[in-house]
């Protein structure tokens, strides 16, 4: 992996350091070169005749995406966030009253929320499971609740928005297949920066967005759909001519598909840079990804722990890019004024995105690091002196 290569492709690495691809990470050239030509193309010769010159081009992201997650083309849907292709998967389950969801304290905002309006809508109940002291799941209890309660979905965030913790995704997975119960995992977090293999994992759906450690455009994202779902005839609540063939004036017939799970209309230009994107990582190698972020983060946190009255605030035996803390003498809002005035990228994570979280840590807001990739040891240790204030 040739990082002064890639920082070169990157053109947003030249007068910042970037630390938000848990956000909105920055693009390589070749991706805004394929969305900016295809939509000055389409300018010129309109939507309907840029699909069609283009269709290898929208065919590739499929085989480029199931070569990243280890699975079938057949298998993948493109969607327009990783919250549509959740939303999606979710609508296929037929909950009823008493049905019960096993999640996590660390599962998304946006996933809490619909899980909350599942409960009002249907009736179905929530259920969190336990987390050890080191902030990992308590495997053991959760398996319990699983036989106990045998939910209709087990919902994870394989890395939780406003955390650095990596969650035990293939460990949940064996227990939901041990006793055949659909599993949806929300990987918006973890597809771009670590190896993601549905195989491995076992899920029956996940869901994943461009724009974060992907290195995607806006507005992309795509959903994985296991045969075993497919097999069952799961699709979403609402379908459109993509997703079904309209047989008769009153009946329809699947996509066989994980297509069945798109919507018709989306952008051209989308879907081609995602297309790139996805191929792009492949080609530098999530592997090689996976190794150099952890090296790179590793570096950083034990930096950071000698910054005197900086806190570390993320828990867990398996940590990733994302990286939240606090000060005991500045406010969060004084320590961004300090990485602003430095040209320093970053966000801020907010209580109300970490209702359980952060009460835990006894903390309303902390501030979000995410490296990647294209980031060096050198920008880090600057970061390091900066916050050293």
């Amino acid at each position: 992996m040739d990082i002064n290569t890639i920082r070169k492709e990157t053109r947003g690495c030249t007068d910042k350091i970037f630390l938000n691809s848990a956000g909105s990470s920055l693009v390589t050239d070749t991706v805004f070169d394929i969305m900016m030509n295809s939509l000055t193309e389409e300018a010129r010769i309109g939507g309907y005749a840029l699909a069609s010159l283009n269709q290898e081009g929208i065919d590739d992201f499929y085989a480029e995406t199931a070569k990243l997650l280890n699975c079938r083309l057949e298998n993948i849907a493109f969607q327009t966030s990783a919250t549509d292709a959740y939303a999606k998967a979710i609508s296929s389950i037929e909950f009823k009253t008493g049905d019960v969801i096993l999640t996590t304290d660390d599962d998304y905002v946006s996933n809490q929320i619909s899980f909350l309006s599942l409960k009002k809508r249907f009736g179905i109940k929530i259920i969190r499971a336990v987390t050890r002291s080191d902030g990992d799941l308590d495997l053991v209890a959760f398996e319990e609740l699983v036989k106990e309660h045998q939910p209709k979905l087990v919902a994870l965030t394989h890395i939780p928005t406003s955390s650095g913790l990596v969650q035990a995704a293939e460990e949940v997975g064996a227990i939901c297949r041990k006793y055949n119960t659909w599993y949806l995992v929300d990987a918006c977090q973890s597809v771009g920066q670590l190896v993601v293999d549905v195989q491995k994992i076992g899920c029956d759906f996940l869901a994943a967005t461009g724009r974060k450690f992907l290195r995607g455009p806006r507005g992309t994202g795509f959903l994985y759909v296991s045969d075993r779902a497919l097999e069952a005839g799961l699709a979403p609540l609402i379908i459109d001519m993509i997703g079904a063939e309209w047989t008769s004036a009153d009946d329809y017939k699947l996509e066989p598909t994980a297509k069945r799970f798109e919507f018709w209309e989306s952008s051209i230009a989308g879907r081609l840079a995602l297309k790139e994107a996805v191929k792009y990582a492949n080609h530098v190698g999530m592997a090689n990804i996976q190794e150099y972020n952890a090296g790179l983060m590793a570096q950083f946190r034990n930096q950071l722990k000698q910054v005197k009255g900086l806190n570390l605030q993320d828990r867990g035996t398996q940590l990733s890019n994302i990286l939240t803390f606090t000060m005991d003498q500045h406010t969060t809002e004084e320590i961004a004024q300090q990485l602003r005035e430095h040209h320093v990228y970053f966000s801020i994570t907010s209580l109300c995105s970490a209702r359980i979280d952060f009460p835990k840590k006894n903390i309303e807001s902390a501030v979000r690091l995410s490296p990647h990739y294209f980031n060096t040891p050198e920008e880090l240790e600057k970061v390091v002196t900066i916050l050293d204030f």
